[in-house]
């Protein structure tokens, strides 16, 4: 049964409570470090927007050639998955421990004293929450019980956006150098920012400024949780050699996301008899949940473990054919885009239209009834470097000039 009863030693009284064992609860959650959305019983997307550049020279009638810039929209899902909590146990366990715990009457569950139960359900509820961070940092989705969904990690792992630091530093002082410097500028200052380590890479990160003469907190004291101005956050389930600098909230402005199908699901507990004969009792907790990350490019990952799950991959961008010709008339054609991730297109010059799709662009010329070529250049840019360009260049003959 649930209840295992060891080497009481019962001979006379003993504390008024049970003593349980300490846990660490759902960190990731009760830090205020991801945005749980309830009420999703089957998924949810995150709607992402994107948009271009789009400042240009004041013109006193602009048309709709004129128009420059765009807005990129996509989605990532959330798709939680069902899971639950289950243990089996008798009350008359109790008997063998100590009087006031003996359940009273005819032995139905509530009259085991109130002491009994709660020590019984907080016991289930400080687990469920444990085994919960665990999978919400770690989780993979599988076909077995350790497998119940993806936790932050893996969904981080998937996102080829992911701003991923190379290299192996060896302090804890040159690896968060590294990340600070890959931060991107755009959210360097955001009140948000926060970089996310192990409770042992801290401990690191704290022995080497106490080392350093007179300029930190001496042996006695902790140093404070902070890089640069950037907050610290440690995470018990939180993998050690493995450093992650992102926005965090417990809204939408931060880039971790869960959905539960309630929001307080891990203390939703149906307690009952097994059957209506049995002496047994059961504890069922039924959960939905899975989490993702909104923007890869957002988030900057230093993986310095033995095996390491983010590795610097090449980034590349090119594009096919790498130049267009178009008759005087004008027309329009289509040019392919082969990319690591994804990326933009810049504004379509004078005369141009550019419409982008997720691996191609098409460009609409207009009618050229000048007499000399009309020339021009669409960049595409990797959002996750902007340093990776490829070019397209554009002409249009001039009025005439057709073969």
């Amino acid at each position: 049964m649930a209840i295992v009863v060891k080497n009481t030693n019962y001979n006379g009284e003993v504390l008024e409570q049970i003593l349980t064992l300490a846990a660490t609860g759902n960190e990731i959650v009760e830090k205020g470090l991801i945005m749980v959305i309830p009420g999703v019983e089957k998924k949810i997307s995150l709607p992402r927007m994107k948009s271009g550049k789009m400042l240009q020279k004041r013109k006193e009638n602009p048309k709709l050639e004129d128009s420059k810039g765009n807005f990129n929209y996509d989605e990532k899902s959330l798709d939680p998955k069902d899971f639950m909590a289950f243990t089996v146990f008798n009350p008359r366990a109790f008997e063998q421990v100590w009087r006031k715990w003996q359940p009273k009457g005819n032995l139905v569950f509530a009259e085991l004293p109130p002491e009994g139960q709660n020590a019984l359900l907080s016991e289930l509820i400080k687990q469920v929450k444990f085994e919960l961070g665990e999978h919400y940092v770690n989780g993979e989705y599988g076909s077995d019980d350790d497998h119940l969904m993806n936790g932050i990690l893996t969904q981080m792992a998937k996102d080829t956006e992911v701003i991923i630091v190379s290299g192996k530093p060896s302090t804890m002082l040159d690896k968060l150098k590294a990340v600070r410097k890959a931060i991107p500028k755009a959210i360097r200052n955001n009140p948000n920012l926060r970089i996310i380590m192990s409770i042992d890479d801290f401990d690191k990160y704290d022995d080497e400024l106490t080392e350093r003469e007179a300029k930190n907190a001496s042996e006695t004291d902790v140093n404070s949780k902070r890089y640069k101005g950037i907050t610290i956050e440690t995470l018990a389930a939180w993998p050690d050699d493995l450093i992650v600098a992102t926005l965090c909230s417990m809204g939408p402005d931060g880039n971790f996301f869960a959905a539960v199908n309630l929001q307080d699901d891990e203390d939703v507990i149906q307690i009952d008899k097994i059957s209506n004969a049995s002496e047994l009792y059961f504890f069922k907790l039924l959960m939905k949940a899975d989490t993702n990350i909104a923007f890869g490019e957002e988030t900057v990952v230093l993986d310095t473990r033995e095996d390491p799950v983010f590795a610097v991959e090449e980034k590349t961008i090119s594009i096919s054919p790498t130049s267009m010709t178009f008759e005087s008339t004008g027309g329009s054609q289509k040019a392919t885009v082969t990319a690591s991730g994804e990326w933009k297109a810049s504004a379509a010059p004078a005369g141009f239209k550019v419409v982008e799709t997720d691996k191609d662009l098409t460009v609409t010329a207009d009618p050229n009834t000048t007499q000399q070529d009309k020339t021009g250049t669409i960049t595409v840019t990797l959002d996750s470097d902007p340093g990776k360009t490829a070019k397209l260049s554009l002409t249009v003959k001039k009025q005439g000039g057709g073969a």
